[in-house]
């Protein structure tokens, strides 16, 4: 199978006791090819980005999103375990200078030029694991302890590519990866559902009188109202946490920061738009939608 339509499961199903070992040219196109080739609210590599780090993207992006496919694309929970178990031999290999994914070719020079360590990328698959056996969350500290893996390792990786290793803005990069989370599990309620998974903290639903049953069959009152109104208020207090990080980046990193952020912003309004209804219709971003955003922090961000 070429590697430029190499799937998880399609690996995964041919893995030899020897896999065989792509030119680094291959692995690179492989992770291009990739990133460019699923969905996102805003592209992977922003054209603003400085176009030497482009390809460190790419690399890193397959990393997660291979990690996210052996959690989410599977189907049974114990074979994800398993594959993840492998995911994570992969990572450790690579970091003894041993590679053989194609994944892991590519990646591997940008982990020695950039010198990141292993933990981010670890953690990553720590929360991918939790999704296997983590369902239900009482507490929102419950839900932000799932967060420190599941988003908060992104944006270190994203300031260790573009030159940033210090303990303050990686703290600031935590309020707004974690707001980003946030954000996304509001908006896919009725996806995570489909997987058995509730991120809305249950002791929510205990202060307003809404029960589990009830959001499995999609009743909406005034009391999911309530609980999403809740919710969407903690995002956005983790997004205004966040914001200082934009004036402490390189121009270009910053306006990428600046999309996101407003970005799931724009979720949360857009939630509130349609009353938290999210059990009736799923938010989000048209193209169009993308364009403004983009319009209204230009003129910010140049000016600093």
């Amino acid at each position: 199978m070429p590697v430029a339509h190499l799937q998880p499961k399609e690996y995964i199903r041919n893995i030899a006791p020897d896999p065989p070992l792509y030119s680094p040219g291959e692995a690179r196109d492989y992770t291009r090819w990739l990133a460019t080739h699923h969905y996102e609210n805003f592209h992977v590599v922003s054209f603003l980005l400085p176009k030497e780090l482009h390809q460190d993207f790419y690399n890193v992006y397959a990393f997660c999103r291979w990690a996210d496919d052996l959690g989410d694309e599977i189907g049974d929970p114990a074979e994800s375990l398993r594959l993840l178990a492998w995911w994570r031999d992969e990572l450790q290999a690579m970091y003894r200078g041993h590679v053989s994914h194609p994944v892991f070719v590519a990646l591997k020079d940008t982990v020695k030029r950039h010198e990141i360590p292993i933990d981010p990328f670890d953690r990553l698959i720590r929360a991918f694991e939790q999704d296997q056996t983590t369902t239900r969350y009482q507490t929102f500290d419950n839900v932000f302890g799932y967060c420190v893996n599941s988003a908060n390792p992104v944006g270190h990786l994203v300031l260790y590519l573009c030159g940033y290793r210090d303990a303050e803005r990686q703290s600031l990069s935590d309020h707004t990866c974690t707001a980003l989370q946030l954000a996304n599990f509001w908006q896919d309620v009725t996806v995570d559902l489909q997987k058995d998974r509730i991120y809305l903290p249950l002791n929510l639903f205990a202060k307003y009188g809404y029960t589990v049953e009830e959001l499995f069959a999609l009743t909406f009152n005034p009391a999911f109202e309530s609980v999403l109104r809740d919710a969407v208020s903690v995002s956005e207090d983790l997004f205004r946490q966040g914001l200082p990080l934009i004036q402490m980046v390189d121009r270009r990193l910053a306006l990428d920061l600046e999309l996101f952020s407003r970005g799931g912003m724009k979720i949360l309004d857009k939630i509130r738009a349609q009353k938290y209804n999210v059990l009736k219709r799923r938010p989000h971003i048209s193209k169009a939608e993308r364009v403004r955003i983009l319009l209204q922090c230009l003129p910010r961000l140049l000016a600093f």
